[in-house]
């Protein structure tokens, strides 16, 4: 399962660098960190508390895992201005990298760059555009996995010596 960045301090970061794939609609973003714990920790002292009675602290699912996958996903209005369009496109994006645990982990943003035409797509929530996202995004996660996941050393160093007659 991957994780949500939730926090605007993780996006900021995450996009402050520079995308490592895009494709005509989305740009995928990433950062080899783990997302940032809050600010303000809420405290349960016993002096506080009505009851008297200390509660013992909990600590977030999420921070459970640091060296987990996390998830941000951008979808500006100006660029699907109808808000089932909006959730379609983050259900695809989700739908699309909820199942690669070959990712490094990290945090991952992916964000809409351009919106798709409206005179290609007048249905705010068709078939047709939840296919032609599904298909751009599987194609955008196919290019980044083959970008991230590393030659093996026997097959690059047997590969040069096979061309040498």
């Amino acid at each position: 399962m991957i994780g949500r960045i939730v926090r605007s301090a993780d996006f900021e970061r995450v996009l402050g660098r520079p995308s490592r794939v895009r494709s005509p609609h989305f740009a995928v973003h990433h950062l080899s960190a783990s997302p940032s714990l809050p600010a303000k920790v809420l405290s349960t002292d016993a002096a506080k508390l009505s009851t008297g009675d200390a509660q013992e602290a909990h600590s977030p699912v999420d921070e459970a895992r640091p060296d987990g996958q996390w998830l941000g996903v951008i979808v500006p209005k100006r660029h699907a201005r109808r808000s089932v369009t909006r959730s379609l496109l983050k259900r695809q994006i989700r739908a699309a990298f909820a199942d690669q645990p070959q990712l490094p982990p990290g945090l991952w943003v992916v964000r809409l760059r351009t919106p798709f035409d409206r005179k290609l797509f007048p249905s705010a929530a068709s078939d047709a555009l939840r296919a032609a996202a599904r298909a751009e995004l599987s194609q955008l996660v196919g290019r980044l996995l083959s970008r991230t996941t590393p030659t093996p050393p026997a097959a690059s160093a047997a590969a040069p010596a096979a061309a040498q007659p």
